[in-house]
């Protein structure tokens, strides 16, 4: 199945939180999206491995993306290595996305900036036909493949965006598809210890955000990313 965006994320809900509205309306325009999430999120305070299993499938239900895999990398100990490029190459070669969405760059999880440039590295590698890889279910050698973009979302860090989407329209089922993960997002009747991302008011700061970005460029809601490299458009049309 090839796909037009490949969406990673080093734990399930990654994606939702940093790039959730904008699948969303990738898919209702007709783009084939996917998701990869590295770990499984074992060492989450909240919850276990097999309960943000069947969360992320619900959050993928909910997205209306064409696919979710995990790669079973260790969380909290990938890292950014031939083992763990590989498996991802396999990912890109596999759906042969234009587009892949990952990491920022740099935040508070050591884990998203470990997985921004891994998944960035592994993109490059992709392309190089020297490097042969099989999906463990095939012996079938695959095409080297390289997407067109690399784009990494927005976090826990509040970094300058290099360009915004607007996602006016999908911020209800962004955050659906983000409370799908019940055990670790505001619950007021739960007995989980409290984190950072536990607290209502990070979810109420996740909508902030989105409004924020859309005030700044004249919507009801954005989404922000990097780039590794300019941002061309065909002509200033293009711009909103």
């Amino acid at each position: 199945m090839k796909l037009d965006i490949l969406v990673f994320g080093a734990h399930p809900d990654d994606e939702e939180l940093g790039a959730g509205a904008t699948i969303a309306k990738a898919v209702a325009n007709g783009k084939k999206v996917g998701i990869i999430d590295l770990t499984r999120g074992e060492l989450g305070t909240r919850g276990s491995a097999e309960i943000r299993d069947k969360e992320a499938a619900e959050a993928a239900r909910i997205l209306g993306v064409a696919v979710r895999e995990n790669l079973g990398f260790a969380d909290g100990f990938f890292v950014n290595d031939r083992k763990h490029q590989l498996g991802i190459i396999q990912m890109i070669r596999k759906y042969q996305p234009e587009v892949v969405l990952c990491n920022a760059i740099d935040d508070r999880h050591i884990d998203h900036g470990k997985g921004s440039q891994l998944v960035s590295d592994a993109c490059f590698l992709s392309g190089l036909i020297k490097i042969p890889t099989t999906l463990p279910e095939s012996n079938e050698l695959q095409d080297a493949w390289r997407p067109k973009q690399v784009y990494h979302y927005i976090q826990w860090k509040n970094l300058e965006p290099d360009f915004v989407v607007d996602v006016s329209g999908f911020m209800d089922q962004k955050i659906a598809a983000v409370m799908a993960y019940k055990s670790q997002f505001f619950e007021s009747d739960s007995d989980e210890p409290e984190t950072p991302i536990s607290k209502k008011n990070f979810i109420d700061g996740i909508i902030f955000r989105a409004s924020d970005m859309g005030r700044l460029v004249g919507v009801d809601h954005a989404e922000g990313f990097t780039a590794e490299r300019y941002v061309a458009v065909k002509s200033l049309d293009d711009l909103i």
